[in-house]
């Protein structure tokens, strides 16, 4: 997978902008606040209709512009692509891939996938569980529609039901649909676990592998899925899954109402990951989290790979900046096989170690 040219209009501090990429490293330096992680977060939307950093897509579209425009030429599977997206502040968005409307996210996805690694990442293993679970969400989004539209309908389903729980005193008719709600969140929840679990299993494998050569063969990383306490296998087929999550949710229904909380579902999923058996959120070094966290993303883009058959377009945003020289040598040591856009602060010396093409960002102007 590679992204051949990016054209952005009226997108956060771009006016009209064109940049053609080289098919394996593109270095993007300037100084901070000028556009780097700006461009690299068009480049991750246009793969799965999501921003990792923007909470509403008004949010993107520059100041005092009406609307926004990303658009991207793309190779992948033997075969060119046009991905655009157009951004309203009075409407919804509008995507389309070869001129022909998505109607969804997912329609993104099945064009071009990618693996975006920022600094905040780097410690995604001291963070809470949403952290985590954001992570599994992002890759899954990307590698399987199912799962794109079933926690979209779970994220749906259980905003109802928190409006239902906490304005039951006022209407206590509400409750009346809440076995209807508690269905639904049973039903889609079960396909998150499902493929929550098949993920984990992947990650643990690659990831392991990553964290023992950086750490010099003397640490062995673990990564467990961890979901409703009454589901005895995740691994299970999706029928008992979904058995035993509704087992749960009945169990908890007189607490849920006496919370007016939603307290059963994989809302609540977790990774846990361990290092020589010891919990890492807990014992781990500032050292051996960075490590642990650099090996969930290469095993992420690993994954990507063999489900796939390509690599994805891999995004680091100033991560290198961050990391000992014994890290970055481990992570420039395995980004090869794939197109790889890099940003740091300087036109330092990663051109000449990567080759590849060099672009300078200055107050939204690529050179």
């Amino acid at each position: 997978m590679r992204i051949d040219r990016l054209e952005l209009e009226s997108f956060r501090n771009y006016g009209r902008q064109a940049a053609d990429f080289d098919p394996r490293c593109n270095v993007i330096f300037g100084e901070n606040a000028q556009g780097k992680t700006n461009l690299l977060e068009a480049l991750v939307y246009l793969s799965c209709g999501k921003s990792p950093r923007a909470r509403t897509d008004r949010e993107m579209i520059g100041f005092d512009a009406p609307a926004a425009r990303m658009y991207a030429q793309v190779s992948a599977r033997d075969r060119m692509f046009k991905v655009q997206v157009d951004l309203f502040r009075d409407r919804r968005r509008r995507m389309s891939v070869n001129q022909v409307t998505a109607k969804n996210s997912a329609a993104l996805s099945e064009v071009y996938n990618t693996v975006f690694f920022c600094p905040d990442d780097l410690y995604l293993i001291r963070e809470g569980a949403a952290a985590r679970r954001k992570f599994m969400d992002t890759a899954l989004c990307q590698l399987r529609p199912r799962y794109a539209a079933a926690l979209s309908e779970y994220n749906r389903t259980h905003d109802h039901k928190t409006r239902i729980l906490r304005d039951a005193d006022e209407r206590p008719d509400l409750l009346a649909t809440l076995p209807d709600f508690n269905e639904r969140l049973v039903r889609f929840g079960a396909v998150l676990i499902h493929y929550r679990q098949q993920f984990s299993v992947r990650l643990n494998e690659y990831a392991a592998i990553h964290h023992l050569e950086c750490s010099g063969g003397k640490e062995r990383l673990e990564v467990r899925y961890q979901t409703v306490s009454s589901v005895a296998d995740p691994a299970a087929d999706i029928a008992a899954v979904t058995e035993q999550l509704r087992q749960h949710m009945q169990e908890h229904q007189a607490a849920e109402r006496a919370t007016r909380l939603c307290l059963s579902g994989p809302h609540k999923d977790d990774l846990l990951v361990s290092i020589d058996s010891r919990d890492a959120k807990q014992y781990a070094s500032q050292g051996q989290t960075r490590t642990a966290a650099l090996a969930l993303k290469l095993a992420e883009r690993e994954i990507y790979r063999n489900v796939t058959g390509e690599y994805p377009v891999l995004l680091l945003d100033d991560v290198l900046s961050e990391l000992d020289p014994k890290r970055q040598e481990f992570v420039l040591n395995r980004i090869n096989g794939g197109q790889v856009f890099i940003t740091c602060c300087e036109d330092d010396r990663l051109p000449q170690l990567l080759g590849g093409r060099v672009f300078h960002v200055e107050r939204g102007i690529i050179r």
